[in-house]
């Protein structure tokens, strides 16, 4: 199963590297970083820089998509190289897949018309530019597009999508090899549950 990361400038490092892990774990699993030249892309905290090791070209039909989210989504919508791959890979996938606001590079390829999905609560009305249904859920799996909600949520996103892929033991044994037993010591990770007032503080941590 070979699954291609695309990276591109800013992108936010735990939206790319926690799927990475999980699907770096899971045997049969292949993860390449890719962009439209190898090479090195840093993140949107410009202290951690990744290798693309592959181009576009050179993995035009991988078996998963995972597009990350971050800050340089914006700018990432005119890019027209990562669109065209996204738009071009899409049909010989068997699977397409986003984290946090990694959900509008497929929305602007024209993937989420009529769908649901779902990316980081702060942009989630955003879905509905590109004719997708907006859903406040960690894990959105419509057919063979999954969407994830903002970055920690691409860990059970490809969890999620390795018990499709292989099994749910399989999924379970790569979960316990990581020991991903989340237990925050704050019940503040979603605006549900979050104190008054702290959302605008959120938001001034990510633009």
């Amino acid at each position: 199963m070979q699954v291609a990361i695309p990276l591109y400038p800013r992108f936010t490092a735990l939206d790319a590297v926690g799927p990475y892990t999980v699907l770096a774990f899971a045997p049969g699993f292949t993860v390449t970083f890719v962009a439209a030249e190898p090479g090195p892309v840093t993140d949107d905290k410009g202290g951690l820089t990744l290798e693309a090791t592959a181009s576009y070209a050179s993995i035009p039909r991988p078996d998963v998509i995972l597009v990350p989210g971050g800050i340089g989504t914006f700018d990432a919508l005119a890019d027209q190289a990562l669109l065209d791959w996204i738009t071009q890979a899409h049909p010989h996938s068997r699977w397409t897949t986003s984290v946090c606001s990694g959900a509008l590079l497929l929305g602007a390829a024209g993937l989420l018309d009529g769908r649901k999905a779902t990316t980081h609560w702060a942009l989630l009305e955003h879905l509905a530019t590109y004719g997708a249904e907006p859903v406040s859920e960690r894990t959105v799996v419509e057919g063979k597009i999954v969407t994830a909600a903002g970055v920690s949520a691409g860990i059970d996103m490809a969890l999620t999508l390795l018990a499709q892929a292989s099994d749910v033991e399989t999924a379970q044994a790569v979960q316990l090899a990581i020991e991903y037993d989340p237990q925050p010591p704050f019940n503040a990770g979603s605006p549900r549950t979050a104190p008054a007032g702290l959302a605008e503080r959120a938001i001034q941590l990510i633009v």
